[in-house]
């Protein structure tokens, strides 16, 4: 596969992933900021090498080959992550983009070995689960931090953005992966909730806890 075409699958696993019905052509054109057309003509090359089922204005859901193809692919970005975070102390917001460009390496053998030097990691350092060679997930309970209900407490396992600006917010605040969050208020007026992160109190915003996984 060309890089255009991994990233095509990455997507389309990634919006499979958040939804229960087949994907549209549109949803995926706005997640690549591409034009519709352009979407239109990969997913008949995808179509034709048996990676995704594509019928026109019907959707777009992956094949059991193509399922497996875009879980290696996130495999390898969630690998990679969880090596610059852990063994060149990058911060968790700066791995990103670094991840994008090595989850094309086509070396099996590498991505093996990276994973046991990393000891098999389950989770990458935004709190993805990270499939194991056979594509094999294993999937923890999680909620969203906007679910809890006034005295109810999580503790932080994963975030649903993971943007740049998002997680630089979230280190300034001091919540991270293992942080003990309890909502002390809820505010009818805007939807924005008092935290106790730690010992300190702060107001985050309805955006903010409808970002944050909590188990």
């Amino acid at each position: 596969m060309t890089y255009s075409e991994e990233n095509y699958l990455k997507t389309i696993y990634h919006l499979t992933s958040a939804s229960e019905y087949a994907i549209s052509t549109n949803a995926i054109a706005e997640k690549m900021e591409t034009k519709a057309s352009s979407v239109t003509d990969m997913l008949k090359k995808l179509s034709e090498k048996d990676l995704i089922n594509y019928i026109k204005y019907q959707g777009v859901s992956l094949t059991t080959q193509g399922l497996l193809a875009a879980k290696m692919i996130v495999r390898k970005h969630r690998l990679w992550e969880c090596f610059l975070v852990e063994k060149l102390d990058f911060s968790w917001d700066e791995v990103h983009d670094i991840a994008e460009q090595l989850e094309h390496i086509k070396s099996e053998k590498l991505i093996n070995k990276l994973d046991d030097f990393l000891g098999n990691p389950t989770e990458d350092p935004h709190g993805d689960p990270i499939p194991d060679a056979n594509g094999m997930i294993i999937k923890i309970e999680k909620r969203l931090l906007s679910e809890l209900e006034k005295n109810q407490a999580g503790i932080c396992v994963g975030v649903k953005d993971t943007s740049s600006d998002f997680l630089q917010y979230l280190d300034k605040q001091e919540i991270a992966l293992g942080s003990q969050i309890q909502i002390l208020e809820k505010e009818s007026f805007d939807s924005s909730y008092l935290i106790r992160v730690g010992n300190k109190e702060i107001m985050i915003s309805n955006k903010i806890a409808s970002n944050i996984y909590v188990k």
